[in-house]
């Protein structure tokens, strides 16, 4: 058990099966975190047929599942299936496997690694925005989820895979990854559901995956064939599974490159989704976004030195990833009979944690349901429980994304502002829809004003 935490044994809230299902049936992620803030951060003991998840949610419990009592509480059980059945056994596992892929994929994630990719990230992302002027042109809208995640998608691809993945085979992947987030939500939901019966979402999952195998297969048969002295990221995990191994286990390599693609992207293309529904709801912080990027990129392109004095834009995205943490849950077993916050926990029982919720409890947020970029300002932070954010998840299992995110997101998105007027032109209420990854259930589709225009106008 972790220092600090109450040693008084509790019982927890249990939510019973005729009232978790249909809430659960009808808004997964929106009711699952009701269920913990209605509990105002206690331990909640859903019932779900003969599935009896534990629901951790407070910051103190928080951190002693993912940080201080790491190893007590592992990604293992029914939870990890579906997402392992497209990652495999790379950085999503647990144990040597884990450990392994870590040693080999965490140096392309450094932030030293990350800001030396800066000059190529602005390049290309640059370059895939202004593509999108004929839609400003011709009064045409965009798709906002398809357009972030392609302009994400291509900077990723070029900059991380150099040229190893043409721009059509890239087009071809994103579709199909896109497909596996979002198609495991029943699985995830329900993971008791035996895999002999087919649920909704399985046939699309097969076919998707089925797809990125045999667009990833060969590339890492071609790079493997043409040598590996080169430092995109294909050459540098083949060489340092030869270096590890003595050989190329391309089943490993494979799992290893899907993870690292899931990383670089899935997160930053989902938060730049909700972001522009949230700007359009709270147009002071649109307007002041906007002014910041004006007074620092002026007229020039934008550059990765623009980031770091782009501090509102910082703070807004900090903001989006509270409200929309893309990580909606974070799946753990207990493998030794243990206690989280005086609740007994039995070895084998599936704790879930819950960043939907965690950043929604009163007791740490002020109007946590308001999107407020100021309570990210420095002497807010300051005072605030350091497990009341964890959008990237904690501990040893951290999300190795986190610092391309920081990097990525502002570029684009100082791209667009600095090019465009953005506006929604389907105004709605949005749906997170359950899955690898939170993401909106309802189309958004953004109109393009050119800038210069917009300030005639």
């Amino acid at each position: 058990m972790a220092p600090g935490l109450p040693t008084d044994e509790q019982e927890p809230q249990v939510l019973p099966f005729h009232q978790a299902l249909p809430r659960l049936l009808r808004d997964p992620v929106t009711e699952l975190a009701k269920m913990g803030t209605d509990a105002g951060g206690r331990i909640v003991r859903l019932h779900i047929g003969p599935f009896r998840p534990y629901l951790v949610s407070h910051p103190d419990h928080v951190q002693q599942v993912l940080k201080t009592d790491w190893s007590t509480f592992v990604r293992e059980g029914m939870f990890w299936r579906p997402l392992r059945r497209v990652t495999g056994q790379s950085i999503l596992g647990e144990g040597a496997g884990w450990e392994s892929s870590r040693k080999v994929l965490q140096p392309l994630f450094t932030a030293r690694y990350t800001a030396s990719l800066g000059e190529d990230l602005a390049d290309i992302i640059a370059g895939r925005v202004a593509e999108l002027d004929e839609h400003a042109r011709t009064g045409r809208p965009i798709d906002a989820g398809h357009q972030m995640t392609a302009i994400v998608n291509e900077s990723v691809i070029k900059v991380l895979f150099g040229g190893r993945i043409p721009r059509d085979v890239a087009e071809r992947l994103l579709p199909e990854f896109a497909t596996c987030a979002t198609s495991i939500g029943f699985r995830l939901l329900f993971p008791f559901v035996p895999y002999s019966v087919r649920v909704p979402g399985d046939r699309a999952f097969l076919a998707a995956t089925k797809k990125i195998d045999e667009i990833v297969h060969p590339l890492i048969e071609r790079a493997l064939k043409e040598g590996t002295d080169t430092n995109e990221v294909v050459s540098a995990l083949l060489r340092a599974r030869i270096r590890e191994t003595g050989t190329a286990d391309l089943r490993q390599v494979r799992d290893d490159l899907v993870s690292v693609y899931g990383a670089a992207s899935e997160t930053t293309a989902v938060s730049l989704t909700w972001l522009w529904s949230v700007l359009h709801d709270y147009p002071d912080v649109y307007a002041k976004l906007r002014e910041e990027i004006g007074q620092v990129v002026g007229d020039g392109p934008v550059r990765p030195a623009h980031v770091a004095r782009l501090r509102y834009l910082r703070m807004v995205l900090q903001e989006v990833v509270r409200l929309y943490p893309p990580g909606w849950i974070i799946p753990r077993q207990a493998v030794a009979d243990t206690e989280i916050g005086g609740v007994r926990i039995k070895a084998g029982s599936q704790v879930l944690v819950s960043p939907y919720t965690t950043h929604r409890l009163a007791e740490f947020w002020d109007r946590p349901l308001a999107f407020d970029p100021e309570r990210w300002a420095p002497e807010q932070t300051e005072r605030r429980h350091r497990y009341a954010s964890i959008p990237f998840g904690a501990g040893p299992h951290v999300c190795l994304g986190r610092h391309l995110f920081f990097l990525k997101a502002p570029l684009v998105i100082a791209n667009l502002l600095s090019r465009y007027q953005l506006t929604l032109a389907n105004p709605q209420r949005l749906t997170p829809v359950p899955g690898a990854s939170v993401r909106p259930k309802e189309k958004l589709m953004l109109n393009l004003l050119p800038i210069e225009r917009s300030r005639q106008a």
